[in-house]
C-alpha cells in the first residue's frame, strides 16, 4: 500500500542543519498494524508527519497505491489527506463547543453530500464504547474517553491509513490499554491499516511489526531497542 524511496528531511542550512531523516526506505502493506519506534530524536514523528502529508520531505518519494503523493500539487495533497488519511495525536484536539457526536462527524461534513455521516458517526461511537456520551461535551468526559472520541473522528471518512503519534502518551495505564485494544480491534475487525509512533516497549505486543529508527534511518537489523533507548 505505502512505500518510500530515499526519503530525507533536513531542517535548517549549513553547519546548523539537522538531518532528521536520512534516506528512509520502507514498505507497509494494506491491513498492517505497524509501530515506529526509536529513541528521542530518531525521526519517528518527522517520518509520520511526512507520510501523512503534514510536512514535506527535502528529498525522496512516497507512494500510496502507486501514486507518488509527495509530488502532488498542494490542493490535491489536501484532498488526499482529508479523504485517505486519519490522524490521532497525543493531544485530543477536540472542539470544546461541539458535542462528542458533532466532533466525530465534523471531518465528514467537507467530504459528504448527504447526512449519512451522522449515522455512521453514531456507529463509530458505539464501536469505541461511547454511546452514552453522544451529547456530552469534551470537558464533561475523561481524557481516555476524549482520545476514543478522537479515534472515532479519525476514521469517520473511512481512511486508507490511520496515523497515530504517541496516542497514549498523556493517558494513564488503564486508558492506554483501552486505546491500544481499540486500535487492535479496528485493525482486526475493520482491516484498518495503522501506523503508530510509540516509545513504550510494551506496545510491541499489539502490533504486527515494528520499524526501528536510529539517527533518522531504518535499523535494518531490526533488533529491539532496550527500554532506556526509547526514552
Amino acid at each position: 500500500m505505502i512505500h518510500t524511496s530515499n526519503l530525507h528531511k533536513t531542517y535548517g542550512h549549513g553547519s546548523g542543519a539537522v538531518h532528521a531523516l536520512k534516506g528512509v526506505e520502507l514498505q507497509i502493506e494494506t491491513g498492517e498494524f505497524v509501530a515506529v519506534m526509536g529513541r528521542s530524536g530518531s525521526g519517528k514523528s518527522t517520518l509520520l508527519r511526512i507520510l501523512g502529508l503534514l510536512d514535506e520531505p527535502t528529498q525522496g518519494d512516497i507512494y500510496v497505491d502507486g501514486i507518488n503523493i509527495a509530488r502532488l500539487p498542494e490542493r490535491k495533497k489536501a484532498k488526499f489527506r482529508l479523504n485517505k488519511f486519519g490522524f490521532v495525536f497525543q493531544e485530543h484536539s477536540l472542539v470544546s463547543e461541539l458535542t462528542v457526536l458533532e466532533n466525530v462527524y465534523l471531518p465528514a461534513i467537507c467530504s459528504s453530500h448527504n447526512n449519512e455521516y451522522i449515522e455512521y458517526a453514531r456507529e463509530l461511537l458505539e464501536v469505541v464504547g461511547l454511546t452514552d456520551r453522544l451529547q456530552h461535551y469534551p470537558g464533561e468526559i475523561s481524557g481516555g474517553e476524549q482520545q476514543r472520541v478522537a479515534i472515532a473522528r479519525s476514521i469517520v471518512n473511512k481512511p486508507k491509513i490511520l496515523f497515530a503519534d504517541e496516542p497514549t502518551a498523556s493517558l494513564d495505564e488503564e486508558s492506554s490499554h483501552i486505546v491500544l485494544d481499540l486500535f487492535s480491534r479496528l485493525n482486526r475487525d475493520m482491516g484498518q491499516t495503522i501506523i503508530m509512533v510509540t516509545h513504550e516497549p510494551e506496545d510491541r505486543k499489539y502490533v504486527d511489526r515494528v520499524i526501528y529508527l536510529r539517527n533518522g534511518a531504518v535499523d535494518l537489523g531490526g533488533a529491539p531497542l532496550s527500554p532506556d533507548l526509547l526514552n
